[in-house]
């Protein structure tokens, strides 16, 4: 198994979705939890904004949503898909041959697994048998792969002209 480049915990966490930081281009993601929103730097693993008390009518990514959440801090006013517990997927490819599959049961739970095309063999890189998985996938931009589970978000990022993911072995 990898260790994450960051693993931020969070109590609750139903879904994630993935923005670009309007100034920097680093890849943001919105952490969606019950009782709070959060969004992160996945470059520099800095929270940048939290809303304690989400609009209960806009709080949950769900059907009446379009599976999406409210914006914050650099990226307020704009709405971001939100895959998880509700529904919605991330990518599971990146233009450049990575990708990711989540397999299970691993003693009692699920995991992960990624690969490179043209390289052999597969990397377990987040085993989710103490908690439930939410959503795993890589952001738009191919440069950030995050798995949520209910407890936490775990990130791995890559520079944009390195190939490979900053995964370690443990």
């Amino acid at each position: 198994m990898c260790a994450p480049a960051y693993a931020v915990p969070v109590g609750g966490l139903v879904g994630i979705g993935f923005a670009t930081h309007p100034d920097s281009g680093h890849d943001l993601v919105l952490a969606v939890s019950h009782s709070a929103h959060g969004l992160f730097d996945a470059v520099t693993g800095e929270r940048l904004a939290q809303d304690d008390d989400p609009d209960p009518e806009d709080a949950l990514p769900d059907e009446a949503s379009g599976l999406s959440c409210p914006g914050l801090g650099p990226i307020a006013g704009s709405r971001v898909r939100v895959a998880g517990l509700f529904g919605g997927g991330l990518r599971t490819t990146t233009e450049d041959g990575w990708s990711l599959e989540v397999a299970g049961p691993v003693r009692s739970g699920e995991g992960v697994l990624l690969s490179r095309a043209g390289r052999e063999g597969e990397r377990w890189i987040h085993d989710t048998a103490r908690t439930e998985l939410r959503a795993a996938g890589f952001s738009p931009s191919g440069l950030t792969l995050a798995v949520a589970t209910s407890s936490d978000l775990a990130l791995w990022t890559r520079r944009p002209l390195k190939h490979a993911m900053t995964v370690h072995q443990s």
